[in-house]
């Protein structure tokens, strides 16, 4: 859709709404005279008020209005902030009147709406000034409850781990993260342990120097579960040589394909330690595994769970997605069914993001309607609520079917503290592997520091020098602290 902005330069706030409100459209900033399908967004600052209006082009002439009193000039980021949400709130606002159907987070954009949800600001408010259903809010600030218990419990050098394997068995047709095939770069597993082993040394000398006390350490990909027992035994070993793991609260390993688990491997798991491990389903249906391209069947989902009870000592998670290609209402309420009947700890309900890259949206895959999905997501907050889980973390994602979320839900005593913090930005993040995001978190209001290692395996390999030499600015980030 053509983009004319007047007043400002807010694109990155006008491009969220547009994502939000009309996803099959991609932004164009055109020049010269309007014209076409459009979006003209105006932002008027005068002497008291700020003004934001905007008029929609697209099966006729809508309009939208937003205004507020001047925000402090001595908060320049304050000011923008609040900018920002006029613009988007005129944009919703235009929408609505062209009879677009209310999304159920309304207004609000952003992956953290929990961050928006504090004890100083009332649920009511939160519903007026970004016009989200009572439903999502309510939702919102259950899962709040839990990421102030965590900020509560954490001290200034607590930091999470994150160990990063970018291969799985096959790649789901979802799924754009970068991990490969193990049927076509097994040959790689080894030189990328090699230098992983690297990394791992180069980030703990950082967190030992600098006092880091990690509190939670969680094993990711990919598939963790893809390496042999023995490699798992080589990384678990390794990481208890580099750092000092006396405080960890708890280790959390992605099994989450059936067909990579072993009861050798869980038992190597829980000697170093591993007390929880995700075994994700996303679905109970063989039709709908077969079009996601998962070799394995729901009965293989079974067997995998029997193989984690008989060794014992996990708290387990187990992922579904609603909004599935070939999945509907009836089917996705059958497979919560089953889940609750395994009596998961934690039970994470996504909602499918077609993320680019993925096969999903490279093949025009059929999908489940928006009314489909909220139908699925409203069904599984109900009975997981009944079933004696609450909601304790929420995040949003771009692209996501209609517009929701995904929550993290938990029976009491088993919330994961690494999924709060990460979502919260509740401290600092050293993530090592392929992909790995470190993550470095100020909490003085400046701003916070984030390096990505490489993605492919590959790269990761033959770079690994530089991801080594790059740890140094962890300890630039904390020593600036203490200027």
């Amino acid at each position: 859709m053509k983009l004319y902005c007047t007043g400002h330069e807010y694109r990155y706030a006008v491009e969220q709404m547009l994502l939000t409100l009309f996803p099959e459209e991609r932004p164009e900033y055109a020049r010269g005279a309007p014209a076409g399908e459009r979006m003209e967004i105006r932002l008027h600052r005068a002497a008291k008020m700020t003004t934001a209006s905007c008029v929609l082009h697209r099966g006729g002439v809508f309009r939208g209005f937003a205004r507020m009193n001047n925000p402090d000039a001595a908060d320049p980021l304050g000011r923008e902030r609040a900018e920002q949400r006029l613009v988007k709130n005129a944009m919703y606002r235009a929408a609505l009147s062209a009879g677009h159907e209310k999304p159920a987070w309304g207004a609000l954009t952003g992956v953290r709406p929990g961050k928006l949800l504090t004890p100083h600001e009332a649920l009511r408010r939160f519903i007026e000034d970004y016009d989200v259903s009572p439903r999502r809010a309510a939702l919102c600030l259950d899962a709040a409850r839990h990421t102030l218990a965590a900020e509560a419990s954490l001290e200034e050098k607590d930091v999470c781990l994150y160990l990063g394997v970018p291969f799985c068995p096959t790649r789901c047709a979802y799924c754009s993260f970068v991990s490969q095939s193990v049927e076509k770069s097994m040959k790689l597993i080894e030189p990328f342990l090699d230098a992983l082993e690297q990394e791992i040394e180069a980030t703990g000398e950082q967190c030992k120097a600098l006092g880091l006390r990690p509190v939670s350490l969680y094993f990711g990909g990919g598939t963790p579960t893809t390496l042999s027992a023995r490699q798992l035994e080589r990384v678990c070993k390794k990481l208890e040589d580099c750092f000092d793991l006396a405080a960890l609260r708890e280790f959390t390993v992605e099994a989450g394909r059936p067909d990579t688990i072993t009861e050798e491997k869980l038992r190597v798991l829980r000697a170093h330690g591993v007390d929880r491990v995700s075994v994700n389903p996303q679905t109970m249906s063989d039709a709908v595994l077969e079009a996601i391209g998962r070799r394995h069947t729901a009965a293989d989902i079974l067997t995998a769970l029997e193989k984690v009870r008989t060794v014992g000592g996990f708290a387990v998670n187990m992922d579904l997605i609603a909004g599935l290609p070939g999945d509907d209402p009836e089917g996705f309420r059958s497979t919560l069914e089953q889940v609750l009947a395994l009596a998961p700890e934690n039970v994470t309900v996504h909602t499918l993001s077609l993320k680019k890259g993925s096969r999903i949206l490279t093949e025009g895959a059929a999908l489940p309607g928006a009314a489909e999905v909220a139908a699925m997501l409203d069904y599984a907050e109900e009975r997981l609520r009944a079933a004696g889980y609450g909601p304790y973390y929420l995040y949003r994602q771009k692209f996501m079917s209609g517009g929701f979320e995904n929550v993290g839900w938990t029976r009491p005593g088993h919330v994961n503290l690494y999924n709060i913090c990460i979502m919260e930005e509740l401290c600092s993040i050293l993530a090592m592997g392929g992909g790995g995001s470190t993550k470095l978190i100020r909490h003085d209001g400046g701003r916070n520091l984030r390096f990505i290692a490489p993605k492919y395996p590959l790269e990761y390999i033959e770079g690994i020098a530089g991801v080594c030499g790059e740890k140094q600015r962890i300890g630039e980030f904390y020593h600036s602290l203490e200027d």
